[in-house]
């Protein structure tokens, strides 16, 4: 019985450290475009305040490309999965979306734009 207490112990600070190690730059290119906060206004993309669990084309402030928000109409919500995928190709997720940002090919600054959007 202990060790199971000892391993729950050393999974959670593993977590933790994995929580600590999400690099904040790799969202740096991305603020140009996108707020992570209420208060920092409107921006010439949507906000990303908890996007990971929103509907697709959730920023009700945003006009979103028709794809997008055909995406909403049919119920689809942004998982950390949608998101990895449409950071790495947007145009293969949903051809005619208005992205400007090129696709993201690199799994480690998509994993770290994640971990700062809230989906470690």
């Amino acid at each position: 019985m202990r060790w199971m207490a000892v391993a729950a112990a050393f999974l959670a600070a593993a977590g933790s450290a994995r929580a600590e190690t999400c690099d904040r730059q790799a969202f740096e290119h991305c603020q140009a475009c996108h707020a992570l906060t209420k208060d920092a206004g409107q921006k010439p993309g949507p906000q990303l305040v908890a996007v990971i669990g929103r509907p697709v084309a959730g920023d009700p402030a945003f006009d979103y490309s028709p794809v997008l928000q055909e995406a909403r109409a049919k119920g689809e919500v942004w998982t950390k999965d949608k998101l990895d995928l449409y950071l790495s190709d947007p145009q293969a997720v949903y051809a005619g979306t208005w992205m400007g940002s090129p696709p993201i090919r690199d799994a480690k600054q998509r994993a770290d734009i994640l971990c700062v959007l809230g989906g470690r």
